[in-house]
């Protein structure tokens, strides 16, 4: 029996915990930081597997590392579980159905993520032992990937340094390597006081939070002509003083995202967005305090590994997707705009590659992507770069959703309490177990993974996070 067929063997072995971890997952749907229950499903599970298991790691209630065998190579797989607010809907239901306004679902997948990382793990178990081959099998349950980034407060504690490769995937609507890099992000608000006064009768008593947090905006505005043009400010009002237009406001706060693709990059722009602020604050006589709330690096690929995967993902193949599996795709795909069906070819073009690499027609992606190594960086942030900072690693995508769906949609919850998302999920522990055995067997490939890695970082990790500043739970 080939390595693949032994692969996909002990995958059918694992399936259904594998599978139960998921569709649990998708029915707890907790907030970042928060997911206890989730965290303890996995710990039970993962225990019930032979794991050890560390709880509350990093300060993290809901954080752990689970680890099985012993010595070296120590491959790690990455796990997410938590959901996005005010996207409740019905498991594989192509309308929108809410099921309780205003609560979580799973609208990024996650739930598929941690259970296919932690299938990955059960079959590379496996593997080692009925090869006999040594190892460390690691895997990390990382909360709050969409608020909070449990990985760069793990990150900061060292809990990736001794991996010889950290694996992960991510859900989608499209099977490939990640070979492009994510925004570094930093996240902070900034609120400023003032004095109250009548606005009408006595406005020369008062002094504007809310002016200052708009002169601080237009400030930004100014200063976007004069920064980098792959990088991005976003900002949001957390508290625009309140209802009355007739009494000034005394207290506002905004909160603002600072992303570029260096999280140095990203670090130089927060300190002149910082002096903007305190103009904004002198010119309106009020003081502003400023708190760092998130903090994290760009992604970087292994270039290594991510050779490794391909040639895992190419050999495993697309999700075995059904007749019914398509039926079901195409009602959600009657949802979607002309848009976001168009994004699909952009998006593969933009990553260097071929627009007819995915047919228009089709409803599921049902092949595997080229490698499409690219410096420029994908869109959004997320916390795996801090973990690639420490660690060689490598990061796949797989098909679990209809071609175009929106990502943090209605849609996307939908989709990933559905068998469409089982398949991708299975198919994605398969191709993550694969390379990692062969990563085992062949440790001329870690070595050269680690020699990318020194080479890109000199071997420093400096955590874009104080160390008198914990996690929000």
């Amino acid at each position: 029996m080939d390595k693949k067929q032994k692969i996909k063997e002990l995958s059918q072995k694992n399936r259904d915990v594998m599978l139960d971890v998921g569709r649990t997952m998708w029915e707890l749907a907790e907030p970042g930081m928060k997911e206890y229950r989730s965290a303890e499903y996995y710990v039970k599970v993962l225990t019930q597997c032979g794991f050890s298991v560390e709880q509350g790691v990093s300060g993290i209630p809901t954080a752990f590392v689970a680890s099985w065998g012993q010595g070296k190579p120590v491959i790690g797989f990455l796990g997410e579980y938590d959901a996005l607010p005010g996207l409740s809907q019905q498991a594989a239901c192509p309308e929108h159905r809410e099921l309780a306004p205003g609560a979580y679902g799973q609208g990024c997948g996650h739930n598929n993520l941690g259970a296919g990382a932690m299938g990955a793990a059960l079959i590379l178990r496996d593997y080692l032992k009925e090869t006999g081959k040594s190892g460390t099998v690691r895997f990390y349950g990382c909360p709050g990937e969409e608020y909070g980034s449990g990985k760069v407060f793990m990150a900061r504690d060292g809990r990736f340094d001794d991996l010889d490769a950290c694996l992960t995937w991510h859900p989608g609507d499209l099977t490939q390597v990640v070979g492009t890099g994510s925004l570094a992000n930093i996240s902070v608000f900034f609120t400023f006081r003032g004095r109250t006064a009548h606005a009408a009768a006595t406005p020369q008593l008062g002094r504007s939070a809310l002016d200052a947090c708009e002169l601080m905006s237009v400030g930004v505005n100014y200063m976007r002509e004069h920064m980098p043009s792959d990088a991005r400010i976003h900002y949001a009002y957390k508290n625009a003083g309140g209802i009355a237009p007739n009494v000034v406001q005394d207290l506002a706060c905004v909160h603002y995202f600072i992303r570029s693709p260096k999280i140095e990059d990203a670090q130089a722009l927060y300190e002149r967005v910082q002096k903007v602020a305190r103009g904004a604050a002198m010119m309106t006589e009020t003081e502003v305090d400023i708190q760092l709330h998130e903090a994290l690096c760009d992604y970087m690929p292994n270039r290594t590994l991510d050779a490794v995967s391909q040639r895992a993902l190419e050999e495993i193949g697309a999700p075995d997707f059904d007749a019914q599996d398509v039926a079901l795709a195409g009602e959600f795909r009657k949802t979607f705009s002309q848009e976001d069906i168009d994004s699909v070819a952009k998006g593969i073009v933009e990553m260097g590659g071929a627009a007819d690499l995915v047919s228009r027609e089709d409803v599921l992606h049902t092949g595997v992507l080229p490698y499409l190594p690219l410096d420029k960086c994908m869109g959004g942030s997320t916390d795996v770069g801090d973990a690639s900072y420490c660690a060689p690693t490598t990061q796949i995508n797989v098909a679990t959703c209809a071609l175009g769906t929106p990502g943090h949609s209605w849609q996307m919850t939908a989709q990933s309490g559905s068998s469409i998302a089982d398949k991708g999920t299975v198919a994605a522990a398969e191709a993550m177990a694969l390379a990692a055995a062969e990563m085992v067997e062949q440790p001329q490939i870690l070595e050269a993974a680690r020699q990318e890695l020194l080479k890109k970082t000199g071997g420093v990790y400096h955590c874009p996070i104080p160390a008198e500043i914990g996690p929000t739970l």
